[in-house]
């Protein structure tokens, strides 16, 4: 018996007891859960690697069935591209000065609702939250997902600065582009193009958190369906993602097709290689 057990077991007051064995019993699921994904994940990996089953229970001492087993039950690896654990969605508030009000975009409802229902589908607990008005946020927490882009927060705003490839500019004529300081490729939305077309850029990165310790996972577009767009490709197409950067910080443009009554995606691919930050650090410094 462990002594947080221990220690549990012993409180008289029943009901802190049971605020403390709710609260334990919440720990140690996400634990178990996360404990399960790696546990698949090394399987998969070994036999990625040339192993059979039978040569991974030998080696484990475990047997041929339970090995198989692992494989193809429990939570994907994959869904650690998201968090562990637990994931907390952030989507902005905008102010609607014809009504004076506070207001969400319904793009951004959708990328968060639908962020959310990925999420829980890879065994991870969800919570959701805005982005202030005014931009305020805590980044400095782990499983931090943003649907946010730099000029509705100053906070995100100087997050996105330190991506060392891609950086949000305004193009002489006005509007927000996005460029890739590596080819020198500008990005812009066909909203903003002539003639006009239903077509958009999204940006996904993993990046720092402003107290170093740790990272958190950006989401925005030029315009709404850009972000729309980033969420489409993840619900797509994530075991592909989390096999080139893993947990790693990145980030990579996404160029969305949608159909313009509806803005809902029609295709989403990728514009640019996906651009490992620690490799960007050691060409750099070479």
């Amino acid at each position: 018996m462990s002594d947080e057990l221990q220690r549990i077991m012993a409180i008289d007051d029943p009901y802190r007891l049971l605020r403390e064995v709710t609260t334990r019993l919440a720990d140690a699921q996400q634990e178990v859960t996360e404990l399960a994904r790696l546990r698949r994940r090394v399987v998969q990996d070994l036999h990625a690697q040339g192993l059979s089953y039978a040569q991974i229970a030998e080696k484990a001492g475990l047997s041929r069935g339970r090995i198989h087993q692992i494989r193809h039950t429990g939570p994907a690896p994959e869904g650690a591209f998201l968090g562990r654990g637990s994931v907390v969605v952030a989507t902005p508030l905008r102010r609607d000065d014809e009504r004076g009000r506070t207001v969400v975009a319904m793009d951004d409802v959708s990328s968060g609702k639908r962020l959310e229902d990925l999420a829980r589908a890879y065994g991870l607990e969800v919570a959701s939250e805005h982005v202030s008005v005014g931009g305020e946020i805590d980044l400095n927490r782990d499983g931090l997902v943003v649907v946010c882009g730099p000029r509705m927060s100053q906070e995100m705003w100087d997050t996105y600065a330190q991506d060392p490839v891609l950086s949000w500019e305004r193009a002489e004529d006005g509007p927000w582009t996005v460029v890739d300081r590596r080819t020198g490729t500008v990005y812009r939305s066909g909203q903003d193009s002539e003639p006009a077309r239903p077509y958009d850029v999204g940006y996904l990165g993993r990046l720092p958190r402003p107290d170093g310790n740790g990272s958190l996972l950006a989401i925005a577009g030029i315009h709404t369906q850009g972000s729309l767009g980033v969420v489409h490709l993840l619900a797509n197409d994530l075991n592909t993602l989390w096999g080139q950067v893993g947990d790693r910080q990145f980030s990579t443009l996404v160029g969305v097709e949608y159909d313009p009554e509806t803005s809902e995606p029609q295709s989403a691919e990728l514009l640019c290689p996906l651009y490992r930050h620690d490799e960007e650090a050691t060409e750099a410094a070479g």
